[in-house]
């Protein structure tokens, strides 16, 4: 009979511990909370700001809050304070919703006449939405942009200052 070598020796050994050792104890791994997404459209003008929260397809209505609700005073609508009260309200309304995710969808109001870039309020919704505890997806902007079809009034030479 001839003697097993050495690494025949190991590998028994390791197979005897093996069986042995008691087997490790399953942790259980926590269940990943799962994001329930939205959309948040804000609409922020010179004059007001309006926060519309929706589900994901657009067509259920979470929550609306605008400038009017939270202020009585006509020139403060569009104000960032303003604003950021109203998403602080309208966070409160989506997580008792049971939505915990947004992506934003800035509005300004655009067109052949009106200005490019939004109010003094998208910003300051933006930051409250997120200092609430919502999730941020994706932010884009929806300002709707004319392709070549009204004509700016100012006549033929332009607006003369």
């Amino acid at each position: 009979m001839t003697k097993p070598h050495a690494t025949e020796e190991a590998a028994t050994a390791n197979i005897a511990t093996a069986a042995e050792a008691p087997a490790p104890e399953a942790v259980p791994q926590q269940r990943a909370q799962s994001t329930r997404w939205g959309i948040c459209h804000i609409f922020s003008s010179y004059n007001n700001t309006i926060m519309h929260v929706t589900d994901v397809t657009g067509s259920e209505t979470i929550g609306l809050v605008s400038g009017g609700q939270m202020v009585k005073s006509d020139r403060l609508e569009s104000s960032p304070t303003t604003a950021m009260s109203g998403a602080r309200k309208l966070a409160e309304i989506c997580l008792d919703k049971g939505i915990t995710g947004v992506h934003i969808r800035i509005r300004a109001p655009g067109g052949h006449n009106g200005p490019m870039n939004p109010g003094p309020g998208a910003q300051a919704a933006v930051r409250a939405l997120s200092r609430r505890g919502l999730k941020i997806g994706l932010i884009e902007d929806v300002t709707p942009i004319p392709h070549g079809g009204c004509r700016k009034k100012g006549g033929k030479r332009g607006r003369r200052v």
